[in-house]
């Protein structure tokens, strides 16, 4: 395998770092790999200026491509950013309210904070179709728990933050809207037949797709009808056949973290990668749980000892990266789109006035 593929495998991995500032083993591991981006949690953020001046040392790390900078910033209970950062009601107050420019104002304003900072995607919108009222990890995290609501509203949130310079990432596919289990404890199942998946649940993605959503993350939850075996995030089925070749889907299909028990309890980290790669997944979120750089390098030797021995076929590598190249040219291409510069004006941004009047007016749907 030539040197160049095997710095390039890191380039399908989006890391995570415990604290404020970047490991020395992290920036040991991007010596060696080109690590494909960083997720952003709250034990990451302190306030605006710092996350400013962390995410221009992220870049630090960047080989030929730049990194992403990516954030769960949905709104509601799952919001990394927190004061002095618009405080967004949950996203099932867009779907009460139903009014698409009430929507595509939240996701320019959302996007605006987010490009102030320097975050770059987005691991949103939730396009999951609340069908369970008891579902213990969606609930108002959906927008709506009808299924033309989500597909409305969640294209004018995808097509918004993307044209507003900030990559979008549909999720959880192929639904996680009518589970009853959360996925970071145990293994969701999901007992639908295939026909109404693709009348359901799959809707809001294939409008997601038709929006040309840049990301889209597969769901740890097992549907017996379409794969008996495997999860989601591992199906070849479910990820090559419906989502790539079925539904048509060209940008970046992004796993969920491959640490949550609904995979960890039944793989190593490592050998979840693997599998997920040869299914189809295109990127790999890794220890986003604890951070620690040891998995994080353990997966990358994985993936690279699987090409080596045949077992991850290097053509299905290849195709990923060049889908990740592909969306970083697309949002990347200029200093200006991947930001963290101390002289950016988050200042007139971030929480501003007519962030917090939008704000207001979702509120009155919750």
């Amino acid at each position: 395998m030539s040197s160049s593929i095997a710095r390039e495998i890191g380039q399908l991995l989006i890391v995570s770092f415990p604290g404020v500032t970047i490991p020395r083993e992290l920036r040991s591991l991007a010596r060696e790999f080109q690590i494909g981006g960083v997720t952003l949690f709250s034990r990451n953020i302190e306030e605006p200026a710092q996350i400013v001046e962390m995410n221009g040392d992220i870049q630090t790390l960047a080989g030929e491509l730049p990194l992403w900078v990516a954030v769960d910033q949905e709104g509601g209970r799952v919001a990394r950013l927190k004061t002095p950062f618009t405080v967004w009601p949950p996203m099932a107050a867009l779907g009460r309210c139903g009014d698409p420019e009430l929507a595509a104002r939240f996701a320019r304003a959302l996007a605006a904070e987010l490009r102030a900072v320097g975050v770059t995607l987005d691991y949103a919108p939730v396009l999951d179709v609340h069908t369970n009222p008891k579902n213990p990890v969606i609930g108002d995290r959906a927008l709506s728990d009808n299924v033309d609501t989500v597909a409305a509203l969640g294209s004018v949130i995808v097509r918004e933050l993307q044209h507003s310079g900030v990559a979008a990432c549909g999720k959880h596919f192929p639904g996680h809207g009518d589970t009853s289990v959360d996925s970071h404890l145990d293994l969701p199942v999901v007992e639908h037949a295939p026909d109404r998946i693709r009348r359901v649940e799959a809707v809001p993605f294939k409008a997601a797709i038709a929006a040309d959503v840049a990301f889209i993350m597969t769901a740890h939850m097992l549907v017996p009808t379409i794969d008996e075996e495997r999860p989601a995030t591992l199906s070849p089925t479910i990820v090559r056949e419906i989502l790539r070749e079925e539904l048509d889907f060209n940008g970046v299909i992004l796993t969920d973290d491959l640490e949550m028990k609904a995979i960890s309890e039944r793989y190593t980290v490592a050998d979840a990668a693997v599998q997920a790669i040869a299914a189809g997944c295109d990127g790999l979120l890794v220890a986003c749980q604890s951070g620690s750089v040891e998995v994080q390098a353990a997966t990358l030797e994985a993936l690279v000892h699987a090409i080596e021995a045949g077992t991850l076929p290097r053509r299905r590598v290849e195709d990923a990266l060049i889908r990740h190249r592909r969306a970083k040219e697309r949002f990347l291409a200029s200093p200006a789109a991947i930001g963290g510069s101390g002289r950016h004006p988050w200042r007139h941004v971030v929480g501003c006035d007519e962030h917090q009047q939008i704000a207001q007016e979702m509120g009155r749907f919750v």
